[in-house]
């Protein structure tokens, strides 16, 4: 596999701490997720060996593939597609992060079937930012009646808040719904909640998310390439 994972993460990185410095964030406040969907074992190893240890999937029965091969390198594993109700246990028991969660009967669930010999699963609350109609997430309005029924459930750990917002222009729109999920998530933790995520921002506009408060940025293209 003639590419330069080394040099791609280290870019992504550098970008990362460029925005950090530029957005007055502090050093290290912001992590980096692979996104790996439908990207080959290989390249998975390749980009371990350069030093990534967190990595986000999109499809369960993949994602399982993945972490059995994968079992000896110890990685740790984020769902970040769409989770449907009949495959809430396998992912309960193998991941350590759900940036997915779209609805209270799928927190429930999660809770339920977390095996007592881990740690809380570490869950953020999907939020429809732009308001969709064909993407996943809560409405604005429901979030915050949600997000305090999640954070009561003790087998989880409710960390924060995810949205995939629209594809933007320029700087200043990619900005505004990313404004957006940070305000929310202010007026959670102004109503008593601890969180202390926000996964949002990817390649094309990761420097927007951490302007906005990101504190974890998915990123697949510019570590990977294009997908086929």
């Amino acid at each position: 596999m003639n590419i330069d994972f080394v040099g791609r993460r280290q870019a992504v990185l550098a970008r990362i701490r460029a925005a950090e410095q530029r957005f007055q964030r502090p050093s290290g406040a912001v992590r980096l997720l692979a996104v790996s969907k439908i990207q080959p074992t290989a390249a998975m190893i390749a980009l371990a060996a350069a030093g990534q240890c967190c990595f986000g999937e999109n499809y369960v029965q993949e994602a399982l593939d993945k972490i059995a091969e994968l079992a000896a390198l110890r990685l740790e594993w984020h769902l970040i597609g769409p989770l449907q109700a009949n495959k809430t246990r396998t992912v309960a028991e193998n991941f350590a992060w759900v940036h997915s969660v779209d609805r209270l009967k799928i927190a429930e669930r999660l809770n339920a079937q977390r095996p007592a010999d881990l740690p809380p699963l570490n869950v953020c609350l999907q939020v429809n930012i732009d308001r969709e109609p064909a993407k996943h997430g809560l409405d604005l309005g429901a979030v915050a009646t949600v997000a305090q029924a999640v954070a009561e459930l003790p087998h989880l750990r409710l960390r924060g808040l995810m949205a995939i917002p629209a594809p933007a222009a320029d700087f200043a729109a990619q900005r505004r719904p990313l404004a957006r999920l940070r305000e929310l998530q202010e007026s959670l933790n102004a109503a008593g909640l601890a969180l202390d995520t926000l996964s949002m921002g990817m390649s094309d506009d990761l420097e927007a998310a951490i302007a906005e408060g990101a504190t974890l940025v998915r990123i697949g293209t510019a570590l990977f390439g294009p997908r086929a």
